[in-house]
């Protein structure tokens, strides 16, 4: 099996039994040992599942502003552990092809493979809400037409980029392109860096 036929079943399974419990406040018990890169990816599944549905929630125009204002520090928080997760899988990587030496002609890629493992997780959640909506009887001929033909955008997207993130993963194997991680550096949740954070000082 290759990595992104794993990445998909994983996103696919997580994210039918977050919708199955349908709970932003839910306990997420992971089935894989922990800092694997299985359970690396079924946590970063769960967190993107719950982040659509505060996403949801938020964007109620009859929300109280107290409430949003909690959901909005939520959503900051899922979004830094999301950024630590994609890290952490990129530095698995990394250390996978630690010992290949680069080619001369080694190049270098525009995004690290766990950011590319970050679209398709998100991906499986935009497929299963589409496919949601393209067999929703209840809605009309038409709608349920349009979507279908956005399902079968987003499914040709997910075998693009999955097989696009299997070749990247190869050609590092390979020593065609050369394998380097970069922070992302979030400022908003730091208080040496945002100046809200720090009083202004």
């Amino acid at each position: 099996m290759n990595f992104s036929t794993e990445c998909n079943r994983i996103f696919w399974a997580n994210t039918l039994e977050y919708r199955r419990i349908h709970d932003v406040n839910a306990t997420f018990a992971n089935p894989y040992t922990a800092e694997t890169m299985q359970a690396l990816l079924c946590e970063k599944n769960w967190i993107d599942n719950v982040q659509w549905d505060l996403e949801d929630i938020i964007r109620n125009p009859e929300i109280d502003p107290v409430e949003a204002l909690g959901i909005k520090r939520r959503i900051d928080a899922w979004n830094q552990r999301r950024t630590d997760i994609v890290e952490q899988i990129d530095t698995l990587f990394f250390e996978q092809f630690a010992k290949v030496t680069p080619k001369e002609t080694a190049t270098l890629n525009t995004e690290s493979p766990a950011w590319a493992v970050d679209r398709l997780s998100i991906l499986t959640l935009k497929i299963y809400h589409m496919q949601l909506q393209a067999t929703d009887l209840t809605a009309t001929p038409e709608h349920r037409k349009r979507c279908q033909q956005k399902l079968d955008v987003l499914l040709t997207q997910r075998v693009d980029l999955s097989t696009a993130l299997d070749q990247l993963l190869e050609a590092y194997a390979n020593g065609e392109k050369v394998m380097k991680t970069y922070r992302q550096m979030k400022m908003y949740n730091d208080p040496s860096l945002n100046p809200i954070l720090r009083g202004n000082k």
